[in-house]
């Protein structure tokens, strides 16, 4: 037998790209690295660091194998039964409202369509939302508001074919990489093409812009306003569109123009120079085809969906919609946070692009689904559900692939609706996270290379996510435990599929059941599909009809809209500031977001060593002066305090922060580091009309951590940590290696052997070491106060400690690579695990490029050496020749000050 090839989906992004997996011969195991398929239209063959790294994520360690519940592992027949009758006893006293359902966009369409089936048409609840409710739902607001629908209407290629491509709230280098690294290809072979970043912050997409908008947190409808306003002062509307088409222009400007009526207002308001405002409404109006790409820091705002139609309002304004190159462009965070849109995954939709406020849609489903108990109002967005749960009028919750109590904002309420709620169901990969230790039933799903189904990309782009390995255990797909559920609740007949292909084929006829072109999603091209044409499905982009089978590249081509007059709709848009304001309590803005290598709250890549090795701590960036003020160095322990929780990050200091403003990532949770959950400082704020948090703002105080003692520990096993004030878990090949901090005044003093050997000690027993079989080598230097100690057993690296008051700690690979090799120690090597340096291995550095594990001091010395840009570092150490996402940290150490145009570095051609 023969090696096999795989393809499938990637699990992270909305890009959604094609991956090719090598499989054993018997289709068991992956046995090798995966890659892009290059015939996929969203990626082309290029896959960025994670995606790359996928099959380093495979592994079984925590994996949830059976059923739990109420703390005892069970058979999954067992543990359905129980979820289904605790389920009906709740809803039996208490009514359908009292369950809800909390999923998420990584799971596939199909299980989002039968969990919004059970809640919607047969329990006859609409409590059914989605984390996607954290990231997109203020764009689907704001397309709804104007289009009538939640219609995304570019593509891919428009990023590639505009003149001039804004990008605001987005740091696509690190979060879209693949997309980025098409925009930078399309920038080089057309050089006129104009990249503007609108964020309060210089990011790694930065490297290509042609223009930095340094704005202040939140304003950014202001800009938009402003180009609304320019675009009539510059003559560049399109009349015709906007009378033929909209409704509502005169209203939207008015609004713009009296809210902050000249350049001078609008530049003081968004803390910008004015000639850089100038400068991108010049762009804007004199190059016809522009996309307006938009993301998180537009959406995650309680003023979400009019910072998403004040953008709009500008394409309406100047014809720059449906048509090659031109649009407003959502992107979406998860893989199918748009596919779980269609199928009606949150609390304000029913099913198929429809809402319960779409007149006949409610008696159209019922038909349709012949449903029993049809939902007939909206349910409760993601932060109200919990609140309720708290309350007491939600008894009921089932958590699927998500975990709120790291990604819902004020953790701290989160948790206190979990403790009281009559039943919390998870079905979840992972035994432990976050959210699975409140858990009275756990349900054991499937995972990426397991699933088998179709998620939807920010394009529109419906893809199979083929399921490629068997099941492990007793993991079931999530469409089946719920089917299973639903069955055992009495609801003998709607859920009875043999296949996913069937519930793929019905969401399809549902989509065009009496719909006659009156709703933008519709597939019924695939009403009729059978195995081996789902197993066959090629990429394609809805709508998919029996008129257009091969789908539509772009929307609203034709100038017609879903509103009911078929008109777009301006909105008059007030730009509106964050309702916290910084003060003398809590002086310092906190932006949060995500870092190039690690995906949510880490459950997948957290596994992955080298996704680690780029950024391995959860930090907190700020600007060298606010370092300078607060008395705190690179890398030092720093308390963040809101009115509602705290974190404990490390300090990273870098100029691409304003003074005031700090940023910190999202992803670490409790079992990655000892106090870094982010949600903790996060309040509950959300927009109205969206119901999405805003996740990316609050005020905190920070508090510099002092007299403290820093260290690592390399380590064969996990070690007890209950001593340290701070630690991290950093996932390494073979082993474990943690770095921590601790009060020196816990040890009687940083040269008592009883207090540092004590808790060297004390750490290898919790995980029943015997220390006496050993070998111990110590060093300590009274000069620099630092401490070595290692652990050997017959002849090899058991643990290495080191313990300094300096929180820069020496590199560590050396000493790791040691322990995952098993290597017999030498004397040489006990010289230099005195010395504390390795005797004959290469010192990479901080690493840069995690494809190829390249370190910070093997590029320097390569750029000493001769190598002048980035395509000769790749020729000479291959960085920056797979992904291409360290590129710009790459050119940050060729190019140290860049030319980018901003608040801070004003070209004076201007």
């Amino acid at each position: 037998m023969q090696a096999q090839t795989g393809k499938t989906t990637c699990p992270y992004c909305g890009v959604g790209c094609g991956v090719k997996v090598p499989l054993s011969p018997d289709r068991t195991s992956v046995i090798g690295p995966v890659c892009g398929d290059e015939n996929h239209p969203a990626n082309f063959g290029k896959l960025c660091v994670k995606g790359s790294h996928l099959s380093e994520t495979l592994s079984s360690d925590g994996r949830l194998l059976q059923p739990v519940v109420d703390g005892i592992e069970t058979h999954w027949d067992d543990a359905i039964s129980t979820v289904a009758e605790r389920i009906k006893t709740i809803i039996d006293e208490h009514g359908p409202d009292a369950f809800a359902f909390y999923l998420s966009g990584q799971i596939l369409t199909e299980d989002y369509y039968v969990a919004n089936k059970l809640a919607k048409g047969f329990i006859g609840t609409a409590n059914i939302d989605t984390n996607s409710r954290l990231c997109m739902a203020s764009a689907v607001a704001g397309y709804k508001r104007a289009f009538g629908s939640d219609t995304v209407p570019c593509n891919y290629e428009d990023l590639e074919k505009c003149d001039l491509l804004i990008m605001v709230g987005s740091n696509a280098a690190w979060t879209h990489p693949i997309l980025y690294q098409r925009i930078v290809e399309a920038k080089k072979n057309r050089p006129n093409m104009k990249v503007v970043v609108i964020d309060p912050r210089r990011t790694a997409t930065c490297d290509i812009a042609d223009l930095h908008l340094a704005i202040a947190p939140g304003s950014d409808a202001a800009i938009f306003n402003y180009l609304l306003t320019e675009s009539v002062r510059q003559n560049c509307l399109d009349q015709n569109f906007i009378a033929n088409n909209t409704d509502g222009f005169e209203a939207a400007l008015f609004q713009a123009q009296a809210t902050l009526a000249s350049k001078k207002e609008v530049a003081s308001f968004c803390d910008i120079n004015e000639s850089i405002l100038q400068q991108l409404a010049d762009w804007w109006c004199s190059k016809e085809k522009a996309v307006s790409f938009f993301s998180q820091g537009v959406n995650q705002s309680a003023t979400g969906v009019d910072k998403a139609n004040a953008i709009i309002n500008c394409h309406l304004a100047t014809g720059r919609i449906g048509k090659e190159g031109m649009g407003p462009f959502s992107i979406t965070g998860q893989p199918n946070a748009m596919g779980g849109r269609e199928v009606g995954g949150l609390a304000n939709q029913l099913a198929a692009h429809m809402d319960f406020t779409t007149e006949g849609a409610i008696d159209l489903v019922q038909r349709f689904w012949q449903a029993p108990n049809m939902a007939t109002k909206d349910g409760l967005k993601a932060v109200d559900l919990f609140q309720a749960i708290e309350q007491g009028t939600v008894k009921a919750v089932w958590i699927m692939s998500t975990n709120p109590m790291v990604s819902l904002p004020d953790t701290a309420q989160v948790q206190r609706a979990l403790e009281k709620c009559e039943l919390v169901v998870v079905s979840d990969c992972n035994t432990i996270t976050d959210t699975t230790v409140f858990a009275d039933v756990l349900i054991p799903a499937t995972s990426w290379s397991e699933k088998d189904g179709t998620v939807t990309n920010s394009e529109r782009r419906i893809s199979r996510q083929r399921g490629l390995l068997p099941p492990p255990g007793e993991a079931h797909h999530d469409w089946q435990a719920i089917c299973e559920v639903a069955k055992a609740m009495g609801f003998t007949t709607g859920f009875d599929y043999k296949q996913v292909f069937e519930i793929f084929a019905e969401h399809a006829d549902l989509s065009g059941f009496e719909n006659e072109g009156k709703r933008d999603f519709d597939i019924s091209f695939y009403s009729q599909i059978n195995q081996q044409g789902y197993e066959d499905l090629l990429p394609v982009q809805w709508p998919v009809t029996n008129t257009n089978p091969f789908g539509t590249a772009r929307m609203f081509s034709n100038g017609r809209f879903y509103t009911e007059n078929q008109r777009a709709q301006f909105i008059a848009i007030e730009p509106r500031f964050p309702a916290i304001k910084a003060n003398k309590d809590y002086p310092f803005i906190l932006n949060t977001g995500r870092i190039r290598d690690q995906w949510h709250t880490m459950t997948r890549t957290g596994k992955a060593a080298k996704l680690l090795g780029h950024i391995d701590q959860p930090y907190v960036e700020m600007s060298p002066l606010d370092a300078i003020e607060l008395a705190v160095q690179e890398k030092q322990l720093i308390k963040l305090d809101s009115v509602l929780g705290s974190a404990y990050l490390r300090v990273k200091i870098s100029n691409a922060q304003k003074k005031g403003q700090i940023f910190a990532p999202i992803h670490w949770t409790k079992q990655f580091a000892s106090d870094a959950v982010v949600s903790n400082l996060i309040p509950q704020a959300v927009d109205p009309l969206s119901g999405q948090p805003e996740s990316k703002y609050t005020c905190v105080q920070l508090i510099p951590q002092t007299n403290l003692l820093y260290g690592f520990a390399v380590v064969a096993n996990d070690i007890a940590t209950d001593a340290l004030d701070y630690w991290c878990n950093i996932t390494i090949s073979e082993g474990k290696y943690y770095e921590f901090a601790m009060s020196d005044s816990q040890l009687t003093t940083t040269q008592n052997d009883g207090g540092i050997i004590n808790l060297v000690n004390k750490a290898l027993t919790s995980n029943g070491v015997n220390i006496e079989l050993g070998e111990c080598i110590e060093y300590r230097n009274p000069i620099n106060q630092t401490i070595r100690i290692s652990y050997l057993m017959e002849h090899k690296l058991q643990a290495v400690f080191y313990f300094s008051p300096n929180p820069t700690l020496p590199d560590t690979q050396w000493l790791i690579t040691m322990l995952e090799a098993g290597k017999v120690i030498t004397e040489i090597d006990r010289i230099a695990l005195l010395a504390g340096q390795p005797s004959n291995s290469v010192d990479k550095g901080k690493i840069i490029c995690s494809c190829f594990n390249i370190g910070e001091k093997q590029v320097n010395e390569a750029i000493v050496n001769g190598a002048k840009s980035v395509i000769e570092l790749g020729k000479v150490l291959k960085c920056g020749t797979n992904c291409g996402s360290c590129i710009s940290e790459l050119n940050g150490l060729i190019i140290p000050t860049s030319k980018v145009l901003s608040a801070d570095y004003l070209d004076a051609s201007l």
